[in-house]
């Protein structure tokens, strides 16, 4: 294994509240359980870049972890995870969702790797 390899399994999933690539490169996103998204939180840690309290409230209740609104400017690494909090609607230019409107609309948990 190289160092590469070693340095990238130590890096924290990312959490985001919406699928973006933060830089430029080769993604590849897929569906992901919350059990899942759990045990990969519970084995690297992680690092909120989520920019809504609504969001990281009910990713906090979901996921069994504190998750603070983190308003960052994030570059997610070769070799790094992310989970997002995928809405199942695009709300409107400006509207910023309550938690109780995030559960009405529906969302899915994605997980998005950087492979280049």
């Amino acid at each position: 294994m190289t160092n590469n390899m070693t340095e990238s399994k130590k890096l924290p999933i990312a959490l985001f509240n919406g699928t973006v690539a933060t830089t430029n490169g080769l993604y590849k996103v897929s569906d992901i359980s919350i059990d899942e998204a759990k045990a990969l939180i519970k084995e690297y840690g992680h690092i909120s870049a989520i920019g809504h309290e609504a969001t990281a409230e009910l990713m906090s209740e979901i996921l069994g972890v504190k998750i603070e609104m983190n308003r960052i400017q994030f570059q997610q690494q070769v070799g790094q995870k992310a989970v997002i909090l995928k809405l199942n609607i695009r709300p409107a230019e400006g509207i910023i969702l309550t938690r109780e409107e995030v559960e009405e609309v529906g969302y899915t948990f994605k997980l998005m790797e950087r492979l280049a």
